[in-house]
């Protein structure tokens, strides 16, 4: 039920705003390091070809792990380094954590619902098919994880390899 209405959010913010070459989706692979867990995220990103960006995501580690547990919420990118047709970004990302196996931690006070806040950087390129990588430190669990992935902008009409075109001079 729960993944039915964060698909219908996610389809009437994206119809209002339309897809042409302001909205990228992407799929990512996570790694965090502290729980040595693995698991997989899904983006949208709204105005990627700006100096800011929202970023609404959502992320789940494994049964198989460590820690099972998923995480929705949004992160705002903040592009402050171009370098020919790659760029760094700073991001800030909140959000809603359930953590399903929570009984079976150690941890003092493990709950099922948490928030989350963490800081992190980031590289990407400017291309129409953008490979992406992540740092992010986790402030509430003080852990670090990685995320590496792909984002597609939408309505790009560069092809493989080329810059996409949107809001250059």
């Amino acid at each position: 039920m729960l993944s039915r209405k964060i698909l219908l959010i996610s389809f009437l913010m994206l119809s209002n705003l339309g897809f042409a070459q302001n909205t990228g989706i992407g799929l990512s692979g996570l790694y965090n390091v502290q729980t040595e867990s693995y698991g997989a995220g899904a983006r949208v990103v709204l105005f990627p070809d700006n100096v800011m960006s929202l970023t609404p995501q959502f992320s789940y580690y494994f049964a198989s792990n460590k820690i099972t547990e998923w995480t929705i919420g949004a992160a705002l990118d903040y592009k402050f380094l171009y370098r020919n047709k790659y760029y760094a970004y700073a991001l800030v990302h909140g959000g809603y954590n359930r953590w399903s196996n929570y009984d079976e931690s150690l941890m003092k006070d493990a709950e099922l619902n948490n928030w989350n806040l963490e800081g992190g950087i980031g590289i990407t390129t400017t291309h129409c098919l953008r490979p992406f990588a992540e740092y992010r430190y986790n402030l509430k669990f003080q852990e670090t994880h990685f995320n590496v992935g792909l984002l597609l902008v939408l309505g790009c009409r560069g092809g493989r390899g080329e810059d996409c075109p949107v809001y250059k001079d």
